[in-house]
């Protein structure tokens, strides 16, 4: 089954691993620390060497046509300021993951089929990203938008995208670096679902990947009859909204739907990671976020160790579904969605409980969900009640 849903997701034109863009920018410059989970450079601005600069860029992906789907079916506008956000979180959350947790300079980029992306959700996306700054700003996470650029390429763009620059200067004191992962420490992994106290509703855990494949897998072909514009029309229609959902369904045991819970915001740490950086400085070894390559994220960062999650935080509701409508092989799922933990702090096990305590402040669950061991190579082990995977 795994294979089968491989081969999905290429005809999909998507990769969980993106070998291929790995390989295309493997010999650009690294900057300070190779290994590190954004790029660090030197602050360039005034040459001093206590400072560093840091910078990402992400974006929605194509939860944007999920979040077209749901407005054109619902009429409910509110949906794109959640697509705002998880432009923002995507780059803010990296960023988080080396240290860096205020004076963000934040730029964002919308790209629009003027035919279907009429100016109300234009309005509707920029309105979003001014009060999720805002909202930040007011827990001390301060950010500064910059403004953007807004294209109409309709003749590259069939429905609407939206993606977000941000940068950081911050004190090299601060930094974590993936470096310092080391045999010994332990993971602690916080959830990604749930209702944080500075969130307004329920997350169903999912952020702003892997969801062109759960969006496929999971709706049925009345999306393809009745809005051909959200998918590429030289797809086999054997892959093209092949599930049996609707956005307007009820996702079991939650109290909204599945669209509700496809477009619930990527959730940021930001409050948790400051408030970390703040009583617990130095205790963080390493940090993940685990967006693109989910469990299998961490590879990407060190050398000869073992990474062993054998007490993985209980998966949500939403991805369960994806996996039983999809069929997808649960090694693969651990590799495409992050199945409810997003964020993985490394650290002595000393640490643990305290760091445990800070995440439940805000209303987040932590937990112990592995440790670290020397290895020969890079490795991930992922043991659950859904079966024990290697990577």
């Amino acid at each position: 089954m795994q294979n089968d849903n491989t081969d999905k997701y290429l005809q999909r034109g998507v990769s969980a691993s993106k070998e291929d863009v790995h390989k295309a920018v493997a010999h650009l410059d690294k900057g300070l620390y190779p290994k590190s989970f954004c790029k660090i450079f030197p602050d360039y601005f005034t040459n001093d060497e206590a400072f560093c600069v840091a910078q990402s860029s992400d974006g929605s992906g194509t939860k944007s046509v999920l979040a077209y789907l749901y407005w054109k079916e619902t009429g409910d506008l509110s949906v794109w300021k959640n697509i705002a956000q998880d432009a923002i979180v995507m780059n803010l959350d990296d960023l988080l993951c080396v240290g860096a947790t205020k004076n963000f300079l934040l730029s964002s980029v919308i790209n629009r089929n003027k035919a279907n992306i009429p100016g109300e959700v234009i309005a509707a996306i920029i309105a979003g990203s001014q009060e999720f700054v805002e909202s930040m700003n007011e827990l001390g996470i301060t950010i500064h938008f910059t403004g953007g650029e807004t294209a109409d390429l309709g003749d590259a763009v069939r429905t609407v995208t939206v993606d977000a620059s941000m940068a950081v200067r911050f004190n090299r004191s601060d930094l974590i670096l993936t470096q310092n992962i080391k045999p010994g420490q332990v993971i602690v992994g916080l959830a990604s679902f749930g209702k944080a106290t500075y969130e307004q509703s329920y997350n169903s855990g999912i952020s702003s990947n892997g969801l062109t494949s759960a969006r496929h897998d999971l709706l049925s072909k009345y999306y393809a009859e009745n809005f051909p514009e959200t998918f590429e029309p030289s797809l086999n229609d054997a892959v093209v909204y092949c599930g049996s959902k609707r956005l307007t369904d009820k996702l079991d045991d939650t109290h909204g739907n599945i669209g509700q819970a496809l477009l619930s915001p990527t959730r940021t740490f930001a409050p948790v990671i400051a408030a970390l950086q703040k009583e617990m400085k130095g205790k963080i070894k390493g940090m993940v976020n685990n967006t693109g390559g989910a469990f299998t994220k961490v590879l990407h960062y060190v050398d000869g160790v073992k990474i062993i999650k054998d007490n993985l935080i209980a998966v949500p509701p939403l991805f369960n579904l994806i996996q039983q409508e999809s069929k997808t092989d649960w090694k693969e799922m651990y590799k495409v969605l992050n199945c409810g933990t997003r964020l993985e702090l490394y650290v002595e096990e000393q640490d643990a409980d305290a760091i445990i305590s800070i995440a439940k402040s805000f209303g987040i669950h932590a937990q112990v969900m592995g440790y670290v061991e020397a290895a020969e190579k890079a490795e991930v082990v992922v043991k659950s009640e859904k079966g024990t995977f290697s990577y």
